[in-house]
């Protein structure tokens, strides 16, 4: 009997719940579906299918895998019985609780990594092929360097030793040389590594680099296969008020400078490269205008694309000069977003982050072909990154809240819990990772958020419990500013939509922060002027809405501003300008940008250009004049620019992620295992198999019928609609209009069969 036959026996046995739980576990073994507990049996130990199912075990798991391999491996008599569960305790007890021997042993068998025989316990053959390291290293008590003492030793290597380790880390760790042997001189690259133990020697012809060695080369998180229970993480307990207040802070600074990315680009549209990123001197010039620096320049672009903020195509309106090539713009779902509360702001980002497939944190970094990495470019695309990114928040939050876990330590203990992911929990991965969870506001003070907290548990369903947790950590609009004698304006938090958008139009941003100064000036009060407030109105928001005395040099440079502005007034004609004093629009026409602009009188109170309206005012205030748009009506106009445009293309950038089957589809399929395998194990008697025949097809009537009179069980074979053929056990209930209807002995449930889809009939002993 084979390995494959004991195994289909053991899963006959078990019950459905379990097939369900190890369809769940590794989904590709239902796909298709088996037509027998052989076949399930068989894919169960292909090697592609244990490697895929073995990614998820920890360390202590794959030490049994590791234990029973060896067991395997060393036994030279046949006869000699496979290792037995208590024997298993024996070896690893003293490692290890037996609790968690017995828990791990489930979580196998739940796999069907492992099946057992009473006592006796089998291993899948293929399976020591998962292990992440050299069989021998977790079953061995080692006799090695700690990571202090490699750390400590690489430095002082000559260039060849070092090299050849090098090699070691990166193809394998053993590797054949004749230096091996005893009698080789001691001064050879190979003894002097044997001496200084940082490599192991195997025979004469073989040496191995130990595990710690190759962690420390190839930069992971250092734990040996030995230890086999987890390491404990050193924490720092913070109060989760005061988590959730850092945390707070940075979404305010995140949101505004999403804010101002957008802006940029809606006024000026980002030119994409020819492989579809963003090139390095526009990133560069988006963080000058948003004072950030680069590395958080690419990271909001990147959260401001996944979250279909920004995308990629010709913006409308297009840019000024004749373009081809496509540009990243803001697409028109911003003006929604920048209108939505900052809680439901910063929850769109933040699922947004969660489900990035791509690392912002590698911009700028060097390729295979030494190229910097683009932000927004294909090569950032990292398809574990989703996964990575999720499991060291659920580690987080694992931990009571406010408590505080070391990067290099998260590391650790995910790579003990996931030993064949280590390298993707290098110490930088992780550092990185846990760097931008702080620039969205997942983390402060290096303990997770209430915020976070909600959104990692309800990610799927919903993002209210996110928001609403993350609206009471967020400080509450104030409706008054601090108005000062310099003509600056301190908001002490965060204003209020409707006075944030009047004091934002008056004044320009000095310095933002927990509080954000502003300063007012004769540019900023001609922009609101513009934008259709009138003086008094000016007057009446600061009079209303500042907790200081209004100075008389703000009350003097409104009035002064709003004197001069609208003197001269700007409509279409192409574009026109009228004043109601002759004598400044003839200065206008004296003056040399009456020339560039094309003017010219048509009465002593208007003039007409042939320059666009924007074009004109921008002209006429650079000359020194101060002019104000109109519309038909004379009335003045906001004519400020709102920036380009861009549609989200159906689909675009969206990765393609099959949803899971259900409890309930998994159910069905093993209702159907069953049935195949009932059918498969059953005695066939007298037999018919149509061949479209009229004669074949009344000898198939005639052996229905006959089963139903008798009430005797038939096996069919049936191919489906979709052309899926299956063996089924049934009997017979009626046979006419063309369909078989038959009682299902699984399930109990009548089912109907059309009479010509029905491959084969034989009657059952």
């Amino acid at each position: 009997m084979t390995a494959t036959d004991s195994l289909a026996g053991w899963l006959g046995a078990r019950t459905d719940a379990q097939l369900v739980t190890l369809l769940q576990l590794r989904p590709d073994l239902a796909v298709p579906l088996p037509s027998s507990m052989a076949v399930l049996a068989a894919r169960a130990a292909q090697r592609a299918s244990v490697l895929r199912a073995t990614e998820d075990l920890n360390t202590l798991e794959l030490a049994i895998l590791e234990t029973l391999a060896v067991h395997g491996k060393t036994r030279t008599d046949r006869d000699d019985p496979p290792l037995a569960n208590t024997q298993l305790h024996m070896q690893l007890s003293d490692r290890v609780p037996s609790a968690a021997i017995d828990d791990a042993l489930e979580r196998l068998l739940a796999r069907a990594l492992v099946w057992t025989v009473d006592d006796e316990l089998h291993l899948v053959p293929t399976a020591a092929e998962a292990l992440p390291w050299p069989i021998g290293s977790a079953t061995e008590i080692p006799d090695a360097l700690t990571e202090p003492e490699v750390v400590a030793a690489l430095p002082d290597l000559p260039p060849a030793e070092r090299a050849l380790l090098d090699k070691l880390a990166t193809t394998g760790p053993r590797g054949r040389t004749r230096d091996a042997a005893p009698d080789t001189p001691p001064e050879r690259p190979i003894q002097r590594l044997l001496a200084r133990r940082l490599l192991r020697w195997v025979d004469d012809e073989t040496v191995e680099l130990p595990v710690t060695v190759g962690q420390v080369l190839r930069r992971e998180p250092v734990t040996h296969p030995h230890a086999l229970t987890p390491p404990h993480p050193h924490s720092t307990k913070h109060t989760p008020a005061e988590v959730n207040a850092v945390a707070a802070g940075e979404v305010g600074e995140l949101l505004r400078h999403c804010a101002g990315v957008l802006e940029v680009l809606g006024q000026a549209p980002a030119p994409a490269l020819r492989a579809g990123g963003l090139g390095v001197r526009e990133l560069r010039r988006i963080a000058k205008q948003i004072g950030v620096d680069e590395p958080r320049a690419g990271l909001l672009v990147e959260l401001l694309a996944s979250a279909k903020l920004l995308e990629k195509g010709m913006p409308d309106p297009p840019p000024v000069f004749d373009a081809t090539d496509d540009f990243w713009a803001p697409t028109r779902g911003v003006d929604a977003w920048l209108e939505a509360p900052p809680a439901r702001r910063w929850a769109a980002l933040a699922r947004a982050w969660l489900d990035l497939d791509r690392m912002p944190w590698m911009i700028g970094m060097r390729d295979d072909n030494d190229k910097p990495l683009a932000a927004l470019s294909q090569e950032l695309r990292t398809p574990h990154a989703p996964r990575d990114r999720r499991a060291i928040l659920r580690l987080l939050a694992e931990y009571p809240s406010g408590t505080a876990l070391n990067p290099a330590d998260v590391g650790r203990v995910l790579a003990w819990r996931r030993p064949r992911w280590r390298r993707h929990f290098r110490p930088e991965v992780v550092e990185q990772t846990m760097a931008e969870a702080a620039a969205l506001g997942f983390i402060g003070r290096g303990a997770l958020g209430s915020a976070a907290r909600a959104l990692l548990h309800h990610a799927a369903t919903s993002t209210a419990d996110a928001e609403a947790e993350m609206e009471a950590a967020l400080p509450a609009p104030v409706d008054h500013v601090l108005v000062q004698a310099d003509l600056t304006v301190i908001a002490p938090g965060p204003l209020t939509t409707d006075l944030q958008q009047r004091i934002a139009l008056v004044a320009d941003v000095e310095s933002a922060g927990a509080a954000t100064v502003y300063r007012i000036g004769e540019t900023s009060v001609r922009r609101a002027l513009d934008a259709g407030l009138t003086a008094a109105e000016l007057h009446g928001v600061f009079a209303r809405h500042s907790r200081t005395p209004i100075p008389q040099a703000l009350t003097y440079l409104i009035d002064d501003v709003a004197r001069r502005h609208g003197q001269l007034r700007a409509g279409m004609a192409q574009s026109f300008v009228r004043s109601d004093d002759p004598a400044l629009l003839a200065q206008v026409l004296s003056a040399p940008v009456a020339s560039a602009l094309a003017l010219r009188a048509i009465a002593p109170t208007v003039a007409i250009a042939h320059a666009p309206l924007g074009e004109l005012l921008e002209q006429l205030r650079a000359a020194g004049f101060a002019p104000a748009g109109e519309d038909s009506a004379g009335t003045i106009v906001d004519l400020r620019p709102r920036g380009a445009r861009i549609a989200v293309r159906p689909g675009a950038r969206q990765p393609y992620r099959p949803a899971p089957p259900s409890a309930e589809q998994l159910e069905s399929l093993v209702t159907e295992l069953r049935a195949g395998e009932r059918a498969a194990s059953a005695r066939s008697g007298q037999s018919v198999r149509p061949d479209g025949t009229r004669t074949n097809t009344a000898a198939t009537l005639a052996l229905l019928q006959l089963a139903a009179r008798v009430r005797r069980s038939v096996n069919i074979g049936y191919v489906d609609a979709q052309g899926v053929a299956t063996q089924r056990v049934v009997e017979p209930l009626k046979v006419g209009n063309g369909q078989l209807d038959a009682l299902d002995p699984v399930t109990g449930a009548v089912r109907h069969f059309t009479l010509h889809r029905i491959a084969s009939v034989a009657l059952l002993e």
